[in-house]
């Protein structure tokens, strides 16, 4: 399966061109949409069936509290430092073992992996 990646606008810059160079569908946020809210940037993943990729926490809320439609998968990366093109191996591994992952909301730290099922829900 080919994964299609959608990076917030959090993800950098080199882990991208390094996804892309290596032939991954990347579409990023700060390059097409900056500025939209996180409601949007889940409208999008879902609608063109992206796994969505990043650093900030409040996708968890968005999913969980306010009960919002998930896409696909969502990987959150919660790694306290790294260099710039990290975060592009990262999901190369990950994809080693893509099936976990879809339908899930699974958290990175760099040394522990966790999932929770995403409910997937009807948009009305």
């Amino acid at each position: 399966m080919n994964v299609g990646w959608l990076v917030n606008e959090n993800f950098p810059a080199p882990s991208i061109i390094v996804l892309r160079a290596a032939g991954h569908d990347v579409l990023s946020i700060a390059e097409s949409y900056s500025g939209v809210a996180d409601t949007e940037v889940l409208s999008l993943a879902r609608k063109d069936k992206r796994w969505l990729v990043t650093f900030d926490r409040d996708y968890g809320e968005l999913l969980f509290a306010r009960n919002l439609a998930p896409p696909p998968a969502v990987i959150l990366l919660r790694v306290p430092s790294y260099r710039p093109d990290e975060p592009a191996a990262w999901l190369e591994l990950l994809l080693l073992d893509q099936e976990s992952l879809i339908d899930k909301f699974t958290v990175f730290t760099g040394k522990t992996l966790r999932s929770r099922p995403l409910l997937h829900r009807v948009e009305i």
